[in-house]
């Protein structure tokens, strides 16, 4: 009997507004053999024919930045139950690693990224798509926590970064996808009760999958 398609989820929101913690939970509640995280942050594309001085001031926040061919063909071969080589992106060297990470699929899969709800053939592809909302103050103080920590970024670097590209693309680019979302969750991974049914969503649907395998 043929295998159902698995179910990819759209999960976008301003950048530190509690997308991975929502993500997180869905994966919780699936387990984590039934769910394939696929973070936006992988695709972003080459830079090796620029010199480090140029990659530096890349404006990582707005759509142009994303390979979303290689996204969107990468869904695709996963919904077709074939692996992937995922990318993987040097945030301190602000360049796409020689390093790949081979993927393989899952029953759901969430597309995880701050503009994955911007392009319409991503869209296309979502039988969920999610909005992440929070506090602009909050967002930014947990994106300086986590670009300082797990990025190896300096505060004065995130901040001037912020200033001059993840505040204003946020609000012409990011903000708008919020009309494109089956569901919007405020304050990210702190509604519990948001979080408690997008898990029976989930689970509903493997349940199903299940029945018909």
């Amino acid at each position: 009997m043929k295998i159902p398609k698995p179910l990819v989820i759209g999960l976008a929101g301003g950048t530190g507004s509690g997308k991975t913690t929502v993500a997180n939970a869905i994966e919780n509640a699936a387990g984590p053999a039934n769910v394939l995280i696929l973070p936006q942050d992988a695709y972003y594309r080459s830079q090796s024919d620029l010199p480090y001085e140029a990659r530096v001031l890349t404006n990582y926040d707005e759509p142009s930045a994303f390979d979303n061919n290689l996204l969107v063909s990468h869904i695709d071969h996963l919904m077709r139950g074939r692996s992937i080589d995922q990318p993987v992106y040097d945030f301190a060297q602000h360049d796409r690693s020689d390093t790949i990470l081979p993927t393989d699929p899952k029953p759901v899969v969430v597309v995880e990224g701050i503009l994955v709800l911007h392009e319409p053939t991503l869209r296309e592809r979502m039988l969920l798509k999610i909005f992440v909302d929070a506090p602009s103050d909050e967002r930014f103080i947990r994106r300086l926590e986590r670009d300082v920590k797990e990025r190896d970024r300096s505060a004065e670097s995130v901040i001037c970064q912020y200033r001059r590209t993840v505040k204003p693309m946020h609000d012409l680019f990011v903000e708008p996808t919020k009309q494109h979302a089956d569901l919007i969750i405020p304050e990210g991974g702190n509604n519990l009760i948001a979080l408690d049914v997008l898990s029976a969503f989930v689970t509903t649907f493997l349940n199903q999958r299940l029945a018909h395998a």
